[in-house]
């Protein structure tokens, strides 16, 4: 997939930055629905505080949004071949902007969390049937469409804490009617620019994405993303709690790990895949990822705020490698394959959230750091020992100087 660079003009059909109207429609409305998920980590203290909830009940915001947007994975390939794609990034959007917008509005945690859980929904109906919409649409092949979408991708998570900043310093409210604003925007320029994509010659069936799964190395890459997703959200969602700063500096704080996360996933990844290979690329992030993690947890208050930063170089990379061996590991059809991955991994990104807080509880502030670190490394250690289960990807994303002995071997 790497033999070739994506930002190169002889690539495709002239690189990265050469696409359909319907491809960068789409794309910048998945950086809405990116920004959604960082929007409240810098006012998740003013959350607690205007609705006198505690960090643990605050927290919730994440496990009920990607809990509900875990299952609904299973739903996603089932709607979309029989409505068609651009019928359901539609509904995904009209969902978004309803549920977000009754966020702002909400008079108890009890309330924030339930919306939360709607705007999940949508959001699992939009993502996942946005990454097969670009694929599918995008010039230049897979490779330059899946660093299309980890671009929106990395750009969402930077600006979605920017936005929770400006607007949450006036209310915490704001930056919910905001989102509920810009996705309704971006439902308008999909309405306009994107043709309906050719439906599957198959209908999804809802368990389809479950049987995928029974593919050792899907299955491989989604056990290790669900140990990593843990650590991820681990940062995402409780740290700004151990920050405990005012929405401005959070924001900045999370802006500058986003535009880390950006950079690591659409620049650095691709050229660290092509001198060492996706395997060597991603169990090493992870170790580090897990160090930096303790670091982060045992350190002085600047050293949590640049460590922090930090996480967002390796997530980055992580977050690459991982979408590409979702996507390419298995014979599932794409749709099929994102969906049964990210099912798995989601449900540690809900799980984070709420335990963190509790783990404190129980312990002290170190320990959610702790448990994140070690989840980081048995994310390493699973692709290490199933390296032959990930070898079709491997494969592909040699690097350039390795030799036909050092190929693995292929999963069967």
């Amino acid at each position: 997939m790497r033999g070739e660079d994506p930002f190169d003009e002889g690539a495709g059909a002239g690189g990265l930055l050469r696409q359909p109207k319907a491809v960068w429609a789409t794309a910048g409305a998945s950086v809405v629905a990116f920004m959604g998920i960082g929007l409240v980590d810098p006012i998740l203290p003013s959350i607690a505080k205007g609705l006198e909830a505690t960090p643990s009940q605050v927290s919730l915001l994440f496990t009920s949004y990607f809990l509900i947007t875990a299952v609904a994975m299973l739903l996603t390939g089932w709607v979309s071949s029989r409505i068609g794609g651009r019928r359901t990034l539609l509904a995904g959007l009209a969902v978004v902007v309803v549920f977000a917008g009754l966020s702002g509005t909400s008079s108890s945690v009890a309330e924030l969390v339930g919306f939360r859980a709607g705007w999940g929904l949508g959001n699992a109906l939009f993502v996942s049937t946005a990454l097969a919409v670009i694929v599918g649409a995008a010039a230049g092949g897979s490779a330059a469409a899946i660093l299309l979408y980890e671009s929106a991708l990395g750009l969402g998570m930077a600006c979605g804490p920017l936005l929770g900043a400006l607007l949450g310093d006036a209310s915490w409210r704001y930056p919910f009617f905001g989102t509920a604003a810009l996705m309704a925007i971006g439902f308008v320029c999909i309405a306009a620019l994107l043709k309906e994509q050719p439906r599957p010659t198959r209908k999804t069936s809802l368990l389809d994405p479950l049987k995928a799964l029974g593919h050792g190395g899907l299955a491989s890459a989604a056990a290790s993303a669900f140990f990593y997703n843990y650590a991820f959200f681990t940062v995402l969602a409780f740290t700004p709690f151990v920050l405990n700063m005012t929405p401005y500096k959070s924001g900045a704080v999370f802006f500058a790990w986003g535009v880390l996360l950006a950079v690591f996933s659409v620049l650095v990844a691709p050229r660290l895949q092509s001198r060492f290979g996706s395997l060597k690329v991603l169990g090493g992030s992870l170790v580090l990822l897990a160090v930096d993690l303790l670091v982060l947890g045992y350190g002085n208050h600047t050293t949590a705020i640049v460590g922090t930063i930090v996480s967002g170089a390796f997530i980055g990379l992580n977050n690459t490698v991982f979408t590409e061996l979702a996507l390419d590991v298995s014979d599932a059809p794409r749709p099929v394959a994102s969906a049964g991955y990210n099912f798995v991994r989601w449900f540690a990104a809900a799980a984070a959230p709420f335990l963190a807080p509790k783990i404190e509880e129980w312990s002290d502030i170190h320990i959610p750091f702790v448990v994140a670190a070690a989840a980081a490394v048995v994310g390493a250690v699973i692709v290490g020992v199933r390296r032959a289960a990930l070898g079709h990807e491997a494969k592909e994303l040699q690097p350039v100087h390795a030799t036909e002995d050092s190929v693995p071997v292929l999963a069967d």
